[in-house]
């Protein structure tokens, strides 16, 4: 089982200077990765409530996004996305201001998963190797065209290759690697 595609933002580059321990674990805080739930994609109404293309099963779970400048007050479902309201929002000005802003939580704040489960923004980037031990690249990509998720891994040229993200195909992954089965490799 899976969940919908996410995107994780780089880590923000801690500075050298940081030596007090406040400022410790704020570097600490900040090195975490974000990962997107949703994007705004317009304003809906008047009033500064906006649509959201959500890219999780439920973006209500969460209250505070972007590291907090922006607050969910309420979220509903709409005819072409979930219709959501921010405290900080209050016009349809400010709303379509907000248009393509990525909404991120903390990779911390999303649910623990179960046994075979992974978030996309935990696979995305990890080193992909063959069975035989042969460095293939990276993770690129993860799409769905509706029969499960599909990896595209990049190689060091540049060439990209797809793998279905199953048992037969990827027996095993951790925060580090993942193996392809060499039957798989292009």
């Amino acid at each position: 089982m899976t969940t919908r595609p996410t995107k994780a933002s780089p880590p923000p580059t801690p500075s050298k200077a940081a030596t007090t321990p406040l400022a410790e674990t704020a570097t600490r805080q900040a090195a975490e990765p974000n990962v997107t739930l949703a994007v705004i994609i317009g304003a809906h109404g008047i009033t500064g409530e906006v649509r959201l293309k959500v890219f999780a099963d439920d973006v209500s779970a969460y209250r505070s996004f972007n590291d907090g400048a922006l607050t969910l007050k309420s979220a509903r479902d709409g005819s072409n996305g979930v219709i959501a309201r921010f405290a900080e929002v209050t016009d349809r000005n400010a709303a379509e201001a907000l248009r393509g802003t990525e909404l991120t939580v903390p990779r911390s704040a999303l649910p623990p998963l179960e046994e075979g489960e992974y978030y996309h923004a935990d696979i995305i980037g990890l080193s992909a190797i063959a069975s035989d031990g042969e460095e293939l690249g990276r993770v690129a990509l993860i799409e769905n065209f509706g029969a499960g998720d599909v990896l595209e891994i990049e190689r060091p040229d540049g060439r990209r290759f797809m793998v279905p993200m199953g048992a037969q195909a990827v027996p095993e992954w951790d925060q580090t690697r993942l193996i392809v089965e060499r039957a798989f490799i292009a």
